[in-house]
């Protein structure tokens, strides 16, 4: 089995993965669990192992949003997993209703593998952060957290951005210590 890559999904890739991922939370609807594609149903580029995120959004508002960070099982695979895990299991939300599902846009973020990088100070850091390109991982001890890239649309000042994720990792805005670990991402993004 090939592993994680930095390689763009075809166009035809792309589409079987929202089908993946709608068919996944239908099936958790009618059965109550993910729906396991069949590693032989889909092409090399959906067999390789790489890291995914699903959105879902209602109405333009957040509704759920589940991934991986490191690839652990073949796409197509972490896709559906995913995609019913933000319907069915993000604790912010309650799990998806029957007559939420045609409202609901798909987000799919495939990530490209973490890579560590280091800093020397927050301004350094800062000063390193490609907004709209970096995902980030900031860990430190137990706390930890990630933002997609998408999330720079919201919060486009590199200050703004990591203030937020240092609170989503459960540190205070203004936490700094020489034993934070940082790692940078990129994901290819569509909807369907």
């Amino acid at each position: 089995m090939q592993t994680a890559s930095n390689t763009r999904l075809s166009e035809a890739a792309r589409k079987q993965l929202i089908g993946i991922a709608r068919a996944s939370i239908l099936h958790g609807l009618d059965h109550g669990e993910a729906l396991l594609p069949a590693e032989q149903d889909y092409g090399d580029e959906l067999r390789v192992e790489r890291a995914s995120f699903v959105t879902l959004d209602r109405f333009g508002m957040l509704r759920g949003c589940i991934g991986h960070l490191e690839a652990i099982m073949p796409l197509a695979r972490d896709v559906a997993e995913n995609a019913f895990s933000a319907a069915f299991r993000d604790p912010r939300f309650p799990p998806l209703s029957r007559d939420e599902y045609a409202e609901l846009e798909l987000h799919v973020s495939i990530l490209t593998p973490p890579e560590a990088f280091s800093v020397s100070s927050e301004s350094d850091l800062l000063a390193q952060l490609r907004p709209g390109v970096d995902g980030l991982i900031l860990e430190d001890g137990h706390a930890r957290g990630t933002f997609l890239p998408s999330v720079w649309e919201s919060l486009p000042q590199p200050k703004e951005f990591l203030r937020h994720l240092k609170r989503k990792a459960g540190l205070s805005e203004n936490y700094w210590s020489d034993s934070l670990k940082l790692y940078r991402y990129e994901t290819e993004s569509f909807t369907g």
